[in-house]
């Protein structure tokens, strides 16, 4: 890794058991005992939004009925209690979590396993197991706010294991199945409120992030409290509950065109087939009002799923600047319909309209 790359925020800790969650081995004694403070580590972790994993060698069954004696079960996400490599465990847990590798610490007492890890998955931070005491203090697990949406990170992940487990027993085409969870999608113009939230989104969103950039909270109520600036920021709920704010666009207003300088959505709401739904309601304003729309883009090593979807979008390159971003603009000649499944609320200063797709 380069020493200038700045680190990422980690958003998983995924624990060892043996040594390291507790002392002893659980195939050679049934008396092992927690660690030390390992309880309220996990929890106070829990309450600023990160969450939690296993990756150890042990036997499945035998292993969760000890965290289950513990009462820590349901702070750990898709466990992986196997034999394989540790490396193919956190492999797992990060398609399963959706996240980056650079944003998962892994702690392990022993240094094969550690070693093991680092040499398949070069961007993850391990640690050896004595250090847990430092997780609290450590720099990277202190978030700079602590959001309603990051304390309700868990809990919106165990909901997406509820509709998950009801989409794979689903027959029919995918389509119908989205029609079953009622979802609503909320379009609304940020409130001072809503700032903590949109900052974290900046610094958490990498793969459906147009741009890469982060703002600051002042800068975003800079932008919120000017003529010339929108923040949109955007919410989706189904019958299960509430997916948070996970989406966020920032466009300025000239007179003849509107120029979109950021527009990101949480990869969490990838498979919902919402990732359109801003972008047609940002088009059909903009033919409303009678101006060009254009876009900047800003290539990534995360964000080819954002240029696929302005490219679907209709959007075409019209430049590309020394620094490498691209300047795109949009015809406005054809406009993907919101998708059939959703309910779209639209909430602004001018007007509170809902939008029944039929």
């Amino acid at each position: 890794m380069g020493g200038n790359k700045k680190l990422k925020e980690i958003k998983c800790v995924v624990w060892d058991l043996d040594n390291t969650l507790w002392d002893g081995v659980l195939l050679e004694s049934e008396k092992v005992t927690l660690k030390p403070a390992v309880i309220e580590i996990i929890k106070t972790l829990d309450s600023r939004g990160i969450l939690h994993s296993i990756a150890s060698k042990n036997n499945h069954e035998d292993a969760m009925r000890k965290i289950e004696e513990y009462g820590l079960a349901e702070y750990f996400l898709y466990p992986e209690i196997n034999w394989n490599a540790k490396s193919s465990s956190l492999a797992n847990i990060k398609e399963n979590l959706n996240i980056g590798m650079d944003t998962i610490l892994f702690i392990d007492d022993q240094a094969f396993e550690r070693e093991e890890v680092s040499s398949v998955h070069e961007d993850i931070t391990v640690w050896d197991a004595v250090n847990y005491q430092e997780l609290l203090t450590h720099s990277r697990l202190n978030p700079k706010y602590i959001t309603q949406d990051s304390q309700r990170r868990r809990s919106m992940y165990l909901e997406d294991l509820q509709r998950k487990v009801e989409e794979k027993s689903y027959e029919g085409p995918k389509e119908e199945f989205l029609a079953t969870l009622e979802m609503k999608f909320i379009i609304s113009e940020a409130q001072e409120e809503d700032l903590q939230r949109a900052e974290e989104l900046t610094v958490r969103t990498n793969q459906l992030n147009a741009t890469g950039r982060t703002f600051s909270y002042d800068e975003l109520n800079t932008f919120r409290q000017s003529d010339r600036y929108k923040l949109l920021v955007c919410e989706l709920t189904d019958k299960y509950g509430s997916y948070g704010k996970i989406g966020l666009a920032l466009y300025e207003i000239f007179d003849d065109h509107w120029h979109l300088h950021l527009l990101l959505m949480s990869c969490r709401v990838m498979s919902r087939g919402v990732g359109t739904v801003v972008m047609t309601h940002l088009l059909q304003e903009a033919k409303t009002a009678n101006v060009r729309f254009f876009a900047d883009f800003v290539p990534t090593d995360r964000n080819r799923m954002m240029y696929i979807t302005y490219k679907f979008a209709n959007f075409k390159e019209v430049d590309t600047r020394e620094d490498g971003s691209i300047l795109m603009e949009n015809d406005l000649s054809v406009i993907q319909p919101f998708p059939k499944y959703i309910d779209i609320k639209i909430i602004s200063a001018e007007k509170d309209e809902r939008i029944k797709v039929s």
